[in-house]
Order: structure tokens, then C-alpha cells, then sequence
């Protein structure tokens, strides 16, 4: 047992699995809500509710639009506590509708109500639930409205206005203490609560905090005369107020407990436009988006600290009023910004969290950028980060939501698509420097793993992460003079840990000798000598370590006070970078508390400013995310600069690009593409590093191209073809896929459409367009299709007054030639005059007029692209001609034309009455096939007498070795071979014992697989010669089976986990196999096999109840369409009345009534006969079809029915089988049963005949011309697609019997799972947590592949393995289709089924997501319940060795065995030499081999 541990011991190291990519999800209409509860996200548009997983999955959808009425959610409210949705809001038809849905299905409707809750038609408002502490029914919950309230717009319908901009409702019906509460009522305790305002409000946000509610608004000054309503309020002096309210039972309480507060900002024109609370407890602080002008485009993110103030009298608030009267006290004073965090033009959402001491900001645009700002308790921003960006300008929708299964992820929301977008982008940060300056706080360096991850996946709490504070460098030092000759260098390492990684911590220094480096995280001391620091800089190595990680920094040391010159940026730069310190314009030592003041060398100015550059513009001033190629920077002074920056935030790196070429007043550069969209400034720089001038450049979303005016152009090119879309301004290009390496230049562009000329190509094609712009290329979503040149036929010339028209005549194509695409002039005498066109609907005719002119013109000259064309007008003489030639033609055609008009004639005729007969042919198909579906009866199985199971072993030899039916025989022991007889020989034994030792057995297996001549076929034999031999030792064989499995997974880990155990292609995944069946023999014969035999009796039985055709065995009724025999004629049922000899002379029994079909063949009116006689007595009768004849008696005369005989039907060279039809049986006649002479038995059947399939045929006619005048009814047209009904009446009629197998096998008997299957589920689940595979859909394809796939297909396509019958090629068809259904229902994936999907696929499509349902429910109740223990799974195993001990000649196996092992002999010995195996195996493995001397020598004592 020990060394099988040891075995299983394996290094196993998880790089780390990269976390899922966005999810996307798309929407029938743009966002309304979007909330989320319990894990799960409700989206709310004009025409659907939607309920998705976390992943995005749908789970439910909602539909709002109606027939009769439309649904518009106004609130939409996740009552978590109480497992519910609330959601309100008008129809067309009444004022207010709100329903109370469940939460897990918003499909499920507990509670609906007409009442108005939240605002009317076309408004808005915030919606929350406020929870606060009851009197004596605990916790209660209310729904508080605020309304958008624009007291100028007109009344919607008839509806009345609400008078509260602020309302509270109830949540539930309940009994109170002096009164009750209903469900979405207003009133408390018999009054009716007021909170009012005079002015137009407009609620932004709302939230609440321990007890406290606040409510965010812009109010509106009051203003004379009416309003629209409209967004763009004109209107100056807008306030941004906050409300504060104490969550109160009384309602009226609350209303009154009510203060305000007005937000002091800068800007006149402000507006609050979206908001967000930052997680904390006190102070809490908030932040706001706030317009600076009123409108949406200049945006500022400003923080405010917003501890509420709660003190003051009631009903004192000059907004908002709710009872009483007011003293008139002086108001609170503003709250003051704290600090504007960030400025973006368009910002139009934002969502705050906490990080330590970081406050991390989401904010949305409304260009489509979802930006990451992170803020340190100093409330100093470090560089924003894009999470995702649009391609077009989607507006971010103002509310989002962090995925609170794991935090990682947040839900944005894009008009028309919902996002789960990562929060950070830890795993791809590759080392420790990478994952520091990303300066996100939410991802840590895990110091044991040494990866960037987020904090809450490592799996040890030491990890460092980025400082608490703002910092540009993860190690920054200074020179300290401590005393004259020494100075001590100080490095402070800019980091946060955690754990007990910074009890790790030293510094170390390369390149110098003599200092002394001390270390006190987070900072280390060296005390250098000052003559060591050299007079020109010099780089050291510095080493510093923390925990198991190490950094390595280049450090640039020089002596302070040597470093000297005029006082210039460049100089201070100088000085700071090596650690100095900057004071009174020079460079000195630093102070033991110095800092650097690298900022402050910006205000160093060199005193020479005539010569600066000086930017003037950038062309183009707008670019797209991508970037713009040869941009031009214009100014003066420009001739020394040698490259320029480009700088996106102030607290981002800057972005460097080179200069292409320049001169004193230009610059040809590339402006390089940007991960966010947005205004930077510009500027370039001088050899000495200083940078001048300001220039700004905005980037904006990639062109979109959404349609191609006209999509098609001749071959020669030069047509213009016109690009509609957005951003099309930017397009630098077009490329045809045809000419990849041409770029065509755009002739005209605007931002909405952009004109081009098609390239000429050598013939017709169709060729892909994309975009260029900068180094990318767009693909546009239609294709330009090249048709061969226009065809100009001929021309007309008349004369109109003083003008003259001319009509061009031309040849039918598909260019859709415009008149605007086509000059034409009138050529006289070498002369050209203009013919201006007239635009027509025609594009095969085109007109034009010669102004003043009246000459006749023989040549006129056409120009399309920059193709031209002379056209010539024919001469009189050669229209004589060509009448003359013509004549006979035509007239010839006309005598064709009469003669063909007459016999279409007789034709159509002869058509007509034939398709009236095929029709009603076809009519009477369907309508039978209708009349079948619904008259069928699932009465099929009356008496099945005892089910025939195979014993235990002739059950395991078919499964072990259905392929190899001499090793099938071999391996079961005779009557004969007990215990006792079944001695082995020397080498035997050997082997027995050495397989014994898993350190062999192990090392025997990876060698064999290791083989490339080792075949599949190979591996499952020795699988199962191993389950055989190991037999008796089931606990040892499932240890071994384990290990093996594990070695196997770890194989497959780094490819795809999914894949394991779907195929047989190891020793291993056929050892699972046999040992599943040894395991579930005792469940499969108690409980499923009774199932299994009803199901294919049942299936049996249906089959034969119509035609089947006696050659091709083909049937009306199948479940498989490659079965159907769709060219069944016409058939009746009959009664035959069937009469068995009894004794010897002569004597019949009494009749036995046999249920035939008139086109049965003789051998299966006999099958029937025999199979009615064992159903009705319940033993077979006692001969085979073969030795039986029948005779018909025909008015009292027996006529011998023979399945060929002289009267026989031929065609061709193909007979047919004689049917009851044939010899004219009638319904209710009687046939004798009798035994066959002996001459005709060796004679045998005609299915004998190794040609049986060429020489005969029954119910499908062969392929031959043949006159079939005598039979018209074997020349009926079939359609197979009309007898597909077929189909689903079998499936109908077999489908109780599908059903019960089904949950036989994966019902829980007495709430209990098979051992071996508990067992095994949690060996899978162990594995899984041991991989760090958290994915559920892995382990559910692991179970699936290991239990339903691997036995019970196997079982149920297999039915002559668990019963003595045989199983014909068509019910294996059937069996298959029923097997397929069974894997549908364990398959994760959803099934997308159309028309043209397989039959097999759609029988079932129904039923499929119920029996996945019962599937997700078996899999869920075996992993509930409690584990399996060692001791009682290896009691059953043992109990399952004793059972079935002697009943396998292991003599056989071993002998088998031994010859793979002889084969690959050197192989096995040299792995058993590199796992260091004992001595003693390799000699008895050597002894087995001397003493093996050939195959025979193992033989039976």
C-alpha cells in the first residue's frame, strides 16, 4: 500500500488558469433597469424582463409586449430577504400595474395589483428599498420613489399626477399594532405622509446607510410660462441637492426626519448626471459626476464627504417640503468638494468600491469606455486604466453593479447588451514589476505562487501589492550626508504586504565595495564613504528581496555636490535621478527627512525662451483609437526637436513618438493608437530632454462601415461606390480583397459616408472591403460584387424643337447603371457635342439631349469610369439585308411554335390527371399518418413470459471481450474448474504475484502505452485480462485503477480537461469500464434490467405491427429514419386462425389466433406464428421457422405457401418473395403448421443464398426498367417525408418505456445512490479541488464521460450482452437513436434545431430539457449526500470478489497475458529500472521469462 501511495505522489504545479473572458449578452431593446440580486442579474427593456446568471446565461426571460398590452417597468426592485422581484409600472391601458415575481423565476407570478407605484407614463424616478426597525414585526421594508417632477409638462392620458416627489410604500400584507399594512400602500398608521416641492426635481441617485436614506437631485429654479419636458433644460442656477432621512417605522416619521443639504461647485451651470457612495464607514464619502455646463459633455468625477447632518427643524428645507410650519432658521452651509478626481468630457455612469485603503472608481462614458480610476486615502489618482471600450460610441447606462459571486467582475450596460467585464487584468501581469506598476491595488503578487493574481485567489496571505499610497517607482533611494566623509543611502521599497512576507527583507548592492546595508522594512540603509561616489554617475545593481520574490533595479549613483552648472530643468532632473536633493537652484545632499522633488525641476526654467518651439496646430486634430499615419505638426523652432510627447492623463506615463522628418516649421509624425478615447496634449522635445509647446488631439471611436452603395461594378473599375457608416472621416483608405496590396484613397469623406473608385479586376468576382486606418484594417459587412462590362446595343436619334434626344439602348445585367454614371457626346466630323442626360427608372435605356442642334449624329461616343465606347447607328441597306435573311427563320419558328403549342397541350392533359391521382395518393398518407399519431396506444407488451438474463460471467466475457469471441470463450471457467482444480504452473503464478505489486503493475501499464505499435485494440484487451486476473482482488484493482486515472489527468490538464474519459483509448478508460460493470451488475439486473427488456420488446413488437421489408429489413414503424420503409404500398391487418399438429396422427389443436399483415412474406408469417405461440403460452414452441412449413386452406383444400415458388413475381432478374397477398389469403382463413420433410430442410431457406439481397426483393422494388402495367399500385410516387410520422408514432408508442429506463438509472432508489457510483462521483470531485478546477461544467462531462457513456450506452445499445436474445442491424438503428436521446439529456450544450436538423435530434427535442433537468437533480443529490467510507465501499467490493470468485479461467487469462508482457519484455524491464523498482521484481520478472518457454507452457495442471 505504501509504494501505491508513493506512486500517486506527483508534483503538481497550476501556472494558473486564466480567468473567463467578457461575457457578453444582447437585448431585444435598450437597457431601462439593470439590477442585482442574489447572484443574479434582472435587465428590464421595452419588450422583455430578463433573468441571467452571473455568467450571463439565460435563465428566464419575461415578455412585456403583449397583444393587448404593453408592459413599461418603471421600478424595478430585488427583494433579496425576501426572495422576490418587485416591479411596477404602467400599460397601455391602466395608469399603474405592479406584480410581485420570484425571484429564481420571473416567469412565476405571486402577486399583481392596478396601482400606480413609482412614476407615470414617460417619467422617471430612483427607486431603493429602505429596511428599518420595526416595533415588533423585526426588520420591515419599504419601497421609496423619488419622481422627476416637471410641474410645466402636460399630463400623459387621463392618469392623476402623483403630488409626493417622495413616496414609501409597503412591502407585505401584514397586522400591525394599531392598524395593518397592505402591499404597496401608502398610508401609516392612518395618515398619509407628504414630501413635496415647488420647484421642477429631477432625482439622480439614492441609497441607503446603516439607518440613514439619502436622496441625490438637481432642483430646477422656479420659471415662468410653460415647459416641454425636454432633457436640455435652458434654465441657469441649478442646484445639486442632498437629502438625508432617518429610516422610521412611521412613515410620516421618516418624512419629517428629512434634511438637506446643497452642494458647492465651481461652475454656474452644473448638474448632477450619475453617482456613486464609496463603501466605508465614517466619514462617508461620495463622489458625483457632475456637468459643468448643464449639458452631457464637459464632465468632472468630484468627491464630497457626505456625513449626515441630521440636526435643524422640520419642514425647514426651501426645496422640499413635507408637514408643519418653519421658524425660518438660516440653512446648513454647502458641502465643499473634498477634490475633482477626474475630468472626461462625457462621463455618464460611475460606481465606487474599497480596496484596503484605496478607493477603486468605475466610471462609464458616454463614447462607450469603461475606465478604472484608483484613489489613495490622499485622494491623489493614479493613472486611469480602459477595462473596455465600444469600437462605436455605446453610452454607458448610469447604473452598474459589481458580480457579488465573486467580486472580480463588474455589469455594465451598452444600449443594447449587457457586459460582465473583469476588474482588473491581474493574470496577465507576468512578474512582480509588472504587477506593481499596473498601480492597481486589487491585484497582489503572490509571493508562494510568484504570480499576479487578485487577493482573495492566493492561497497563502503572503502577497505584495502596490503602496497605500500614490507612487511613480517601486523603489526609490536619496543620498544622506550623515557626517563628513560618510553618506548613508537610503532605498524605500513603495509596497504593501501581507502575512509574514516583510519579516523577509534585505537590500543588497553590486558594484561597489565597502558599504554596510542595513534593512527595517520597508526600508534599507548603506553607509557608503563619500570618496567611493564617483565625480561622472556610475550604475550599481541593487538587489532587494522580499519574502520569496527578489527585485533587481538598475541604481544610478554620483556625488552630489559635483554635479554643477546654470540652474536648467535638465540639471535639476540630473540631480534628482541619482538620488540628490535639489535646493536654492543647485544640487546638494539631503536632509535626513528630504524627499525628492522631481516635480518641482518643471518650474526650472533656463532663462533662453526665444528659441523654444512653439506648436501651432496638428493635422488632423481628430484621429480614431487606432492611431493616424504622416500627421503634421505645424509651429516654429521646430528644427532641433527629435521626437514628441504625447500625454493622455497628467498622472500617466507619458507616450513617445519618433519624427519622421521636419524643418523649422513642420513635423511629419505618427500619432500612435490609444487604449482609450479621449483628448491628449502634445508636446515635443529637445535634446536636452526638456519638452515644449502644447497641442491637443482628440481620439474617437474606430469607422464603422454598415452599408455599400451600389454593391456591384464592371469589371474595368472606376465606378464610385459610396460607404455608409460612422467616423468614416478617419478612413485613410480601401482595400479589396481582390488587390490586397492596392490601397484605394477615399475621392470624398464625411463622417457618415465615404466615396471611392472600384480598381479594375481581370473577370467576375466577389471581393471582400475593409478600411484602412493606420496600421489596421476594418472589415465592412457586405461584399463588391464585379460583373463584366456594360453592353451598349444601339441608339435612336429624334428631333424635339431645336434639340436633338438621343435613347441608348442596353443589354440587361445587374449593375444597376445610373444615368449620373454614364457622359455620352454626338460625334460629327470629329467633333464632339455634349449630350446632357435625362435621369430615368430604366437602367437599360438612358436618354440625353444635344442642346441647339438638329444634325444627324451616325457615332456617338459613351465614357463610364474611364472606359469609353463608340457606339455606331446601323445604315438602312443592312437592315434590308438582315430583314430579308431573317424571314425564313421566322417563319420556320412560328410552324414550331404551333406544332409544340399542340402537344404541350396533350401533354398538360396527361399532367394533370396524373398529379390528381398522386395528389390524393399523398392526401391519403398524411391523413393516415395523422390518424396514427393520435389513435396509437402504448398496449403493446401483454406477456414477455421470464426475462433471459445472462449469468454474471457470460455477462462480463461480452463486455470484457465483445470484440474477440475466442477469448470470450476462453476466459470462462468450466463446470468442471472449481477452486481447488485450477492449479497454475510456475510462470503463472509468478505472474499473479507480480501483478500483485502495484509499483509493477503501474510501470507495465505507462510502458505498454508508451508503444506505438501497442494498438487501442490492444490496450482494451490487456484492460480487460487484467480485470479478470484481479478478479478476487477488486479493493487492489481499484487502488491501481485510481492511480492511474490521476496519471491520466494529469496528462490531459494542460490541453483540454474536458476531453477526459470520452474515448477509450487507454489502458485505464477500459479498466473504468469493465470495473463499472462488475460494480453495477447486482443494480442492472435488480432495478434497471427489467426496464431495458420491456423497452426492447416493447420496440420489437411495434416494428412488426406494419410492413417490413423481408430483404432490406427496413420498416413503416422505426425510430430511425435510415430504417424507414417509406416505399411501402398499401397493406391490410388479418386474422389467421393457425392450427398445430398435435400427436402423430393427424389431430390439430384448438385455433391460435396470429395477427399478420397481407404483405408479410412467408418466413415472417412464420416468425409471427412462433412469436404469438410464446407469447400466449409463454414457452417457445418446439421447432425453429427453418423446420416448420404452412399451409393455407383454400376452400378445403391446403395449398403449401413456399417463399419462392414457379408463380413467383420477377423484374428483370429479381424475384420476389411471395407475400400472404400473393396467394390471396383472406382475413380470418386458416393455416396449418407442419413440420418439414427432411429433403427440403437441407435444402434450407432462400435467406441462404449468399446473393439473397441481389436475387430478391419484397416490399422496395428493385432498380430496374420494367413495364409494371399490371401492378399500377407498386408505381404510386412515395414521399418519404410524408411518412415521417411514422417516426413519432413509434416514439409515442415506446415512450412510457424510454421514460421508466431512463429514471431507473438516474432515480435514487429510498433516497440512495449505488455505492460505486457515490464513490466514484467524489474520487472526481477530490481531483477536481486538488487541479484547482473550479469550472462545474468540467466535473459534470467527467461524470458523464465515466458513467453514462462508458456503461450505460454501452448497456443500452447492447441489450444481447445482459439477455439471451439477438439484435437485429435495424433495432440497432432503433437502440441507437434512444441512446443518443439518453447522452442529449447529460450534454450541457443547447440544442439549435431547424428544419433541416436530423430527425433523431428532433424526436426528442422535447422531452431533452426535462430529462436535463432530472439529470442536473441526480448529479446534485449525489454529490448532497454524505460520503462514502473506505471501510463499507471496501466491504462491498470484497463481497462482490467472493461472489463471482471461480467463475474465471484464470489460467487462460494469465496465458494471454504473458504474451504482451514477453513482446515488449526490454521495455517493461528498462521502465522498471528508471522507477528504481526492487531487485527482487526484475528477477522474478526474469524468472517468469526462463520459465515461460513459449505460449503452451502455462497450461492446466
Amino acid at each position: 500500500m505504501s509504494k501505491l501511495l508513493a506512486l500517486s505522489l506527483v508534483l503538481w504545479v497550476i501556472r494558473g488558469g486564466r480567468l473567463m473572458e467578457d461575457q457578453t449578452f444582447p437585448l431585444d431593446g435598450d437597457v431601462r433597469h439593470l439590477v442585482v440580486g442574489n447572484g443574479t442579474v434582472y435587465v428590464a427593456t421595452d419588450e422583455s424582463l430578463y433573468q441571467l446568471n452571473h455568467d450571463l446565461v439565460l435563465e428566464r426571460r419575461r415578455v412585456l409586449k403583449g397583444v393587448n398590452a404593453t408592459f413599461t417597468v418603471q421600478v424595478l426592485l430585488p427583494f433579496v430577504r425576501n426572495r422576490t422581484l418587485v416591479s411596477c409600472g404602467v400599460t397601455e391601458h391602466v395608469c399603474g400595474y405592479c406584480e410581485v415575481l420570484d425571484q429564481d423565476d420571473v416567469n412565476s407570478l405571486i402577486y399583481k395589483e392596478n396601482i400606480l407605484v413609482g412614476p407615470e407614463r414617460g417619467g422617471s424616478s430612483v427607486n431603493l428599498l429602505v429596511d428599518v426597525k420595526g416595533s415588533s414585526s423585526g426588520q420591515v421594508t419599504y419601497i421609496l420613489t423619488a419622481l422627476k417632477q416637471l410641474k410645466g409638462k402636460p399630463k400623459v392620458g387621463g392618469c392623476p399626477s402623483e403630488s409626493n416627489v417622495v413616496s414609501l410604500y409597503d412591502t407585505r400584507n401584514e397586522v400591525i399594532p394599531g392598524g395593518r399594512r397592505e402591499i404597496f400602500s401608502k398610508s401609516g398608521y392612518g395618515t398619509n405622509p407628504v414630501f413635496k416641492s415647488e420647484h421642477d426635481v429631477e432625482f439622480v441617485d439614492g441609497f441607503q446607510i446603516d439607518s440613514t436614506v439619502y436622496l441625490l437631485s438637481n432642483v430646477f429654479p422656479k420659471m415662468k410660462g410653460k415647459r416641454d419636458g425636454s432633457e436640455k433644460d435652458e434654465r441657469k442656477g441649478v442646484k445639486v441637492r442632498l437629502v438625508w432621512m432617518k429610516g422610521q417605522e412611521k412613515k410620516t416619521d421618516m418624512m419629517k426626519s428629512a434634511r438637506g443639504a446643497t452642494f458647492e461647485y465651481p461652475w454656474n451651470e452644473t448638474r448632477l448626471i450619475a453617482s456613486s457612495v464609496v463603501p466605508s464607514t465614517r466619514p462617508v464619502l461620495w463622489a458625483g459626476v457632475f456637468s459643468r455646463d448643464g449639458g452631457p459633455t464637459s464632465t468632472e468625477l468630484v468627491l464630497f464627504d457626505i456625513t449626515p447632518d441630521l440636526s435643524g427643524d422640520d419642514n425647514c428645507d426651501p426645496d422640499f417640503r413635507t408637514s408643519g410650519s418653519c421658524n425660518n432658521k438660516p440653512l446648513k452651509d454647502p458641502l465643499s468638494p473634498k477634490k475633482v478626481l477626474y475630468g472626461k468630457n462625457y462621463m455618464t455612469a460611475v460606481l465606487a468600491t474599497r480596496v484596503r485603503t484605496w478607493m477603486v472608481f468605475f466610471i462609464g462614458t458616454g463614447d462607450g469606455q469603461l475606465i478604472k480610476l484608483t484613489v489613495d486615502s490622499n485622494f491623489q489618482t493614479t493613472c486611469p486604466t480602459v477595462l473596455y471600450r465600444t469600437s462605436n460610441d455605446r453610452k454607458v447606462f448610469p447604473k452598474m453593479h459589481i458580480d457579488d459571486t465573486d467580486g472580480k467582475h463588474l455589469y455594465a450596460a451598452f444600449n443594447n447588451q449587457v457586459k460582465r467585464v473583469l476588474m482588473s487584468k491581474c493574470s496577465a501581469m507576468t512578474s512582480l514589476e509588472d504587477c506593481w506598476s499596473a498601480q492597481d491595488p486589487t491585484c497582489v503578487w503572490c509571493d508562494p505562487e510568484q504570480r499576479c493574481m487578485f487577493e482573495g485567489e492566493c492561497q497563502s496571505e503572503d502577497w505584495i501589492s502596490y503602496a497605500e499610497d500614490y507612487q511613480k517607482q517601486l523603489v526609490s533611494y536619496r543620498l544622506v550626508e550623515q557626517s563628513i566623509g560618510q553618506i548613508a543611502l537610503k532605498v524605500q521599497a513603495h509596497i504593501t504586504t501581507g502575512g509574514e512576507v516583510r519579516t523577509v527583507f534585505s537590500c543588497q548592492f553590486s558594484g561597489k565595495s565597502g558599504e554596510f546595508c542595513s534593512s527595517s522594512f520597508p526600508e534599507c540603509t548603506c553607509v557608503l564613504s563619500s570618496n567611493v561616489l564617483p565625480i561622472q554617475s556610475t550604475d550599481v545593481l541593487l538587489r532587494m528581496r522580499v519574502g520569496r520574490s527578489t527585485h533587481q533595479e538598475r541604481v544610478t549613483l554620483q556625488n552630489c555636490t559635483e554635479i554643477k552648472g546654470p540652474p536648467t530643468s535638465v540639471l535639476c532632473l540630473q540631480c534628482v535621478s541619482v538620488g540628490c536633493s535639489w535646493t536654492s537652484n543647485r544640487c546638494s545632499w539631503h536632509a535626513d527627512t528630504g524627499k525628492l522633488q522631481v516635480s518641482d525641476c518643471l518650474s526650472v526654467e533656463s532663462g533662453t525662451s526665444s528659441s523654444k518651439p512653439k506648436i501651432t496646430s496638428v493635422s488632423p486634430e481628430t484621429v480614431s483609437f487606432y492611431g493616424k499615419n504622416h500627421a503634421v505638426l505645424s509651429g516654429h523652432n521646430l528644427g532641433q526637436v527629435t521626437k514628441g510627447r504625447i500625454q493622455f492623463e497628467l498622472d500617466c506615463a507619458p507616450q513617445e513618438f519618433a519624427v519622421l522628418s521636419r524643418t523649422e516649421t513642420s513635423l511629419v509624425f505618427h500619432i500612435p493608437p490609444a487604449d482609450q478615447k479621449g483628448v491628449v496634449n502634445i508636446c515635443v522635445v529637445l535634446p536636452d530632454g526638456s519638452c515644449h509647446g502644447e497641442a491637443e488631439v482628440t481620439y474617437v471611436s474606430a469607422p464603422t462601415c454598415s452599408s455599400i452603395m451600389p454593391n456591384s461594378s464592371w469589371i474595368s473599375g472606376k465606378r464610385n461606390i459610396t460607404l455608409s457608416g460612422s467616423y468614416l472621416d478617419m478612413v485613410d483608405g480601401i482595400v479589396h480583397s481582390e488587390t490586397p496590396q492596392e490601397i484605394i484613397f477615399p475621392v470624398a469623406s464625411t463622417y457618415q459616408n465615404l466615396t471611392y473608385e472600384t480598381p479594375a479586376v481581370k473577370a467576375e468576382a466577389t471581393v471582400s472591403v475593409s478600411l484602412k486606418v493606420a496600421n489596421q484594417t476594418l472589415a465592412c459587412p457586405q461584399n463588391i460584387i464585379y460583373y463584366p462590362n456594360p453592353v451598349f446595343t444601339s441608339f435612336t436619334s429624334t428631333e424635339k424643337g431645336d434639340d436633338l434626344s438621343i435613347t441608348i439602348q442596353k443589354k440587361a445585367d445587374r449593375l444597376e447603371m445610373t444615368a449620373a454614371e454614364l457622359s455620352v457626346w454626338g460625334v460629327l466630323n470629329g467633333e464632339e457635342y455634349p449630350c446632357i442626360l435625362i435621369s430615368g427608372e430604366s437602367s437599360d435605356f438612358f436618354s440625353c439631349e444635344i442642346k441647339n442642334t438638329v444634325k444627324v449624329f451616325k457615332t456617338i461616343k459613351i465614357m463610364y469610369g474611364d472606359t469609353t465606347v463608340t457606339l455606331q447607328q446601323a445604315s438602312s441597306l443592312f437592315v434590308v439585308i438582315l430583314l430579308v435573311l431573317l424571314l425564313p427563320i421566322v417563319v420556320i419558328f412560328i410552324v414550331v411554335v404551333i406544332v409544340y403549342k399542340r402537344q404541350q397541350r396533350k401533354l398538360t392533359v396527361q399532367m394533370n390527371q396524373r398529379m390528381e391521382v398522386l395528389e390524393m395518393d399523398i392526401r391519403n398518407d398524411i391523413r393516415q399518418g395523422f390518424v396514427d399519431l393520435q389513435t396509437e396506444r402504448a398496449d403493446l407488451i401483454q406477456n414477455v413470459g421470464a426475462i433471459p438474463f445472462f449469468d454474471y460471467k457470460h455477462f462480463a466475457s461480452r463486455i470484457f471481450f465483445p470484440e474477440n469471441e475466442a477469448l470470450m470463450a476462453s476466459c470462462i471457467a468450466d463446470i468442471s474448474q472449481n477452486g481447488s482444480s485450477q492449479n497454475l504452473d510456475e510462470s503463472c503464478q509468478g505472474l499473479l504475484r507480480l501483478i500483485q505489486d502495484p509499483l509493477f503493475l503501474t510501470s507495465m501499464v505507462h510502458t505498454l502505452e508508451e508503444q506505438k505499435s501497442f494498438t487501442i485494440r490492444d490496450k482494451c484487451t490487456v484492460a480487460s485480462l487484467l480485470t479478470v486476473a484481479l478478479h478476487s482482488k477488486l479493493t487492489y484493482l481499484t487502488e491501481v485503477m485510481e492511480v492511474l486515472l490521476k496519471d491520466l489527468m494529469q496528462q490531459n490538464s494542460n490541453t483540454q480537461p474536458k476531453l477526459l474519459l470520452r474515448r477509450t483509448e487507454s489502458i485505464v478508460e477500459k479498466l473504468l469500464s469493465n470495473w463499472m460493470s462488475i460494480c453495477l451488475y447486482g443494480f442492472l439486473r435488480e432495478s434497471v434490467g427489467q426496464h431495458l427488456f420491456l423497452m426492447v420488446s416493447a420496440l420489437t413488437q411495434q416494428i412488426s405491427k406494419g410492413p417490413v421489408d423481408c430483404v432490406t429489413e427496413k420498416a413503416l414503424y422505426t425510430l430511425s429514419e435510415d430504417w424507414l420503409l417509406w416505399q411501402a404500398q398499401d397493406f391490410s391487418a388479418l386474422k389467421l386462425k393457425i392450427l398445430f399438429p398435435v400427436g402423430s396422427d393427424g389431430e390439430v389443436s384448438e385455433p391460435l389466433e396470429v395477427n399478420v399483415l397481407d404483405c408479410d412474406a412467408v418466413d415472417q408469417v412464420k416468425e409471427k406464428i412462433l412469436s404469438s405461440f410464446k407469447a400466449k403460452f409463454g414457452f417457445s414452441y418446439n421447432a425453429s421457422s427453418r423446420d416448420l412449413s404452412i399451409e393455407f386452406d383454400c376452400d378445403g383444400s391446403f395449398v403449401a405457401l413456399e417463399e419462392v415458388d414457379a408463380s413467383s413475381g420477377v423484374i428483370g432478374e429479381v424475384t420476389m418473395l411471395n407475400t400472404l397477398r400473393h396467394y390471396k389469403v383472406p382475413d380470418g382463413a386458416t393455416i396449418k403448421v407442419l413440420p418439414r420433410s427432411k429433403s427440403t430442410v437441407r435444402q434450407g431457406s432462400v435467406k441462404d443464398d449468399q446473393n439473397f439481397s441481389g436475387k430478391y426483393f419484397h416490399l422496395i422494388d428493385p432498380d430496374v426498367d420494367e413495364n409494371q402495367t399490371n401492378n399500377p399500385e407498386r408505381k404510386k410516387l412515395k414521399v418519404k417525408e410524408v411518412h415521417l410520422t411514422k417516426l413519432l408514432s413509434t416514439k409515442v408508442a415506446v415512450h412510457s418505456f424510454v421514460e421508466n429506463l431512463f429514471r431507473s438509472i438516474w432515480g435514487l432508489t429510498h433516497g440512495r445512490a449505488h455505492q460505486a457510483v457515490k464513490y466514484f462521483f467524489d474520487f472526481l470531485d477530490t481531483q477536481a479541488d486538488n487541479m484547482k478546477i473550479t469550472d462545474p461544467d468540467v466535473l459534470h462531462i467527467w461524470k458523464t464521460n465515466s458513467l453514462p457513456l462508458r456503461f450505460w450506452i454501452n448497456i443500452m445499445k447492447n441489450p444481447q450482452f445482459v439477455f439471451d436474445m439477438e439484435k437485429s442491424p435495424h433495432l440497432d438503428g432503433c437502440l441507437s437513436v434512444i441512446a443518443q436521446a439518453f447522452m442529449d439529456s447529460f450534454s450541457l450544450s443547447e440544442m439549435q434545431l431547424g428544419k433541416h436538423a436530423p430527425t433523431n435530434k428532433l424526436l426528442y427535442a422535447r422531452d431533452i430539457p426535462v430529462f436535463k433537468q432530472e439529470v442536473k437533480t441526480y448529479y446534485k443529490q449525489i454529490r448532497d449526500l454524505p460520503p462514502t467510507s473506505d471501510a463499507e465501499f471496501n466491504d462491498f467490493l470484497r463481497e462482490e470478489s467472493e461472489k463471482h470468485e471461480e467463475e474465471f479461467n484464470k489460467t487462460a487469462v494469465l496465458t494471454e497475458l504473458l504474451k504482451f508482457i514477453m513482446r515488449y519484455f526490454s521495455e517493461i524491464k528498462e521502465k522498471l529500472n528508471q522507477n528504481d523498482a526492487p531487485a527482487e521484481i526484475k528477477e522474478q520478472l526474469s524468472h517468469i521469462k526462463n520459465t515461460f518457454g513459449g505460449i503452451k507452457s502455462c497450461s492446466w495442471s
